[in-house]
């Protein structure tokens, strides 16, 4: 018999594993676990929109603390989610208005150049069906665009600044163009380290309101289909990530 599983003991991990174990389950593994269901990522139990939406971010949270602080309580909520077709596309709209007015703004927000995008995002109609996600469809693409621009840009001006620095190194005696090199690599490192530090800096705040965003979302998504079920009060930060 598959023994009862110890919320308090689990510990998220990223990706899906071989074997069950309370140290090393994803959010959904967790959740088949708790059903009694076969170790899986994929419990018949749960609701496939929430399910898909619950394996991405579980993998692109980084750290296990965080993992499981934000993941572990959803679990139980999710033990016998799955509801109608309907309910289903309801719930994938949930999802779709998110990404496309919440998060991609929230991201785009934080470059001067593409503000006015997160903006035009943002105030979309809510992408609740076929018709609203056509009439936004511009818009979108517009915001793709510039942000793949953008992305080029900064990409292209990097490449210019190697190859600068390729050439002069060339230009130089072999032994003095060595030693040079030693001590630009050094620095590199060492710029590189503190410009990741100051990004995550940077984009600390704004990953923190999308996570208690992205839980309201997910509440909301297990509302559809459950009128009764009581929704937490927004988390700080939650409705203005722009």
């Amino acid at each position: 018999m598959t023994p009862i599983l110890n919320l308090d003991a689990v510990i998220l991990k990223e990706g899906s594993h071989v074997k069950r174990s309370a140290d090393a389950l994803c959010v959904m593994e967790a959740v088949a676990w708790m059903a009694g269901e076969k170790h899986s990522d994929q419990p018949t139990c749960a609701c496939p929109v929430i399910s898909t939406f619950l394996r991405n971010w579980n993998d692109h949270i980084k750290d296990d603390e965080t993992r499981t602080r934000l993941l572990k309580p959803l679990v139980p909520l999710l033990v016998n989610s799955k509801s109608t077709s309907d309910v289903e596309l309801r719930r994938s709209y949930l999802a779709l208005d998110w990404l496309a007015r919440v998060q991609a703004p929230a991201w785009l927000s934080l470059q001067s150049d593409l503000k006015a995008h997160a903006l035009a995002l943002a105030g979309l109609t809510p992408l609740t069906s076929a018709e609203a996600c056509r009439e936004a469809q511009p818009m979108l693409d517009a915001a793709r665009d510039a942000a793949r621009a953008a992305a080029r840009d900064a990409a292209g001006a990097a490449a210019r600044d190697a190859a600068r620095d390729a050439a002069r190194a060339a230009a130089r005696d072999a032994a003095w163009a060595a030693a040079r090199a030693a001590a630009r690599a050094a620095a590199r490192d060492a710029a590189w380290a503190a410009a990741r530090a100051a990004a995550r800096a940077v984009l600390a705040p704004t990953v923190v309101a999308l996570q208690n965003s992205a839980l309201d979302l997910v509440h909301r998504m297990l509302a559809e289909g459950q009128p009764g079920l009581m929704l937490p009060a927004a988390s700080p930060g939650a409705a203005d990530v722009t």
